[in-house]
């Protein structure tokens, strides 16, 4: 290079303007690429797994167009970001020896509404019984699990989960054997609520139980048998920040024309009949965080009953029930007794059907009126807009009048008996007393919270 060529390049160099300095992510940021591309937990099954799964189905060879029958019979959905190839809710996982495939938050806590794919909405049409059923026996094993995790598609035992791992730890997180019984129940059925809700919430949990601030009951699904105490304390920070993506977060808008004159009116008979539990809505929201209690609201109790205090006991002496010290009054944050069932935020309300703890009600229109409930019912368990009622704001459900005792298992979980144990839909009858166009008037005003 000459010297014009070097002295020219100098003065173009230091005229240059000068590039800014890489912006640091946000805490919500970091939350959302830990939440999306970290493996907390130990793969449970071997990369064969998923692609030899179809063997468990019943039919004579791998069907055509496999990745897509997957999501349908489990009820998974596509990723909205990278993910190795997997569906949402999958996760490549750290394996004795290899890599194998795990689960991740997504799993019970990203669903779908109008066919798009929603971190944060609860997967109502995930039957994470099969999954575990199949992927097991796929890897040669037998795949009996140890207790029952679902007994309905697209709700959990979410409940039992956290009772049966938390009975292999002691208080400092260390592995025993054998497993303390904490008074395990599988017969909770739990609709899993939508993380955005959390920014309004003060307690969470269904009974409102847990204090929102608690960074590591978000962490209670790490209690795979293999994830060591030292794994909770290095992941502690990365849960700090997805709690601040969860409390960031915004729900999606409902993508229909709305009725603004039917909705104003549905406004007002909100603010006069459910406001003083749900809160009011707009720039200047209130939310009052009351637990109704069982006598009151009605609704199944078998959620509220079968959490022991024996667990509750034993989750407050133990690590995720302290926090450390200086970050909350008395360094902790035990699990509390109420007398109910937590009244939810309604942002986003369009989206979360059904409805109820243990979604027992497959529309708006059923939670205001319960003589329309549907006592047997199914639905396709499909997320798209023919999926959807629009005037009922809900799903489109088909009732059954005979339920056959022959079904598959697999078959069975897809009807809602509301006659079993933990899956009654009474109760909440607050809006039997309005009008037809009254009730219409209300969901139409819910469809823009």
């Amino acid at each position: 290079m000459t010297r014009f060529a070097l002295a020219t390049f100098a003065l173009l160099a230091a005229s240059a303007p000068v590039l800014a300095a890489e912006k640091e992510p946000t805490p919500s940021e970091k939350g959302y690429k830990a939440l999306t591309q970290t493996a907390f937990i130990p793969a449970f099954w071997t990369p064969n797994a998923l692609p030899n799964a179809w063997k468990n189905w019943g039919v004579a060879e791998k069907p055509a167009g496999y990745d897509a029958a997957v999501l349908e019979r489990y009820g998974l959905h596509s990723p909205p970001y990278l993910n190795d190839g997997l569906p949402m809710g999958l996760r490549k996982a750290p394996r004795v020896l290899n890599t194998g495939v795990g689960i991740d938050c997504m799993l019970c806590h990203a669903g779908s509404i109008m066919g798009k794919s929603v971190v944060g909405l609860g997967n109502t049409t995930l039957d994470v019984q099969a999954l575990f059923e199949d992927m097991a026996k796929a890897d040669g094993l037998t795949g009996k699990l140890p207790f029952t995790f679902s007994n309905v598609r697209g709700t959990t035992e979410a409940g039992g989960f956290g009772v049966f791992l938390l009975g292999f730890r002691n208080p400092d997180l260390t592995l025993r054997t054998p497993r303390k019984e904490l008074g395990l129940r599988d017969d909770l059925c739990e609709d899993v609520p939508a993380w955005w809700l959390m920014k309004k919430k003060k307690t969470i949990y269904h009974t409102g139980a847990t204090d929102s601030r608690s960074v590591r009951t978000l962490m209670q699904f790490m209690m795979h048998p293999l994830t060591m105490p030292k794994d909770f304390e290095k992941h502690e920070p990365a849960f700090r920040d997805i709690q601040q993506y969860l409390i960031n977060m915004e729900p999606p808008k409902y993508p229909f024309a709305i009725d603004a004159g039917k909705a104003a009116k549905g406004e007002t008979l909100f603010k006069n009949n459910c406001a003083k539990c749900h809160g009011t809505y707009g720039e200047k929201w209130t939310y009052p965080n009351k637990v109704i209690a069982l006598d009151e609201i009605g609704t199944d109790p078998t959620r509220h009953t079968g959490i022991t205090t024996a667990y509750g006991d034993e989750y407050s002496a133990s690590w995720f029930g302290k926090e450390k010290s200086g970050w909350f009054v008395n360094g902790g944050l035990p699990l509390r007794s109420t007398d109910g069932y937590q009244a939810p935020p309604l942002d986003g309300i369009w989206a979360t059907a059904p409805y109820f703890h243990n979604g027992s009600v497959p529309t708006l229109d059923g939670v205001l009126n319960s003589k329309v409930r549907p006592k047997h019912y199914t639905r396709s368990f499909k997320t798209d807009e023919a999926d959807y009622d629009k005037a009922k704001a809900g799903w489109k459900v088909t009732e059954v009048r005979d339920v056959n005792d022959k079904l598959t298992p697999h078959e069975a979980r897809k009807i809602y008996d509301t006659s079993k144990p933990g899956r009654g839909n009474a109760g909440h009858t607050y809006g039997d007393e309005l009008t037809d166009e009254q009730r219409a008037q209300v969901i139409e005003y819910l469809k823009t919270l």
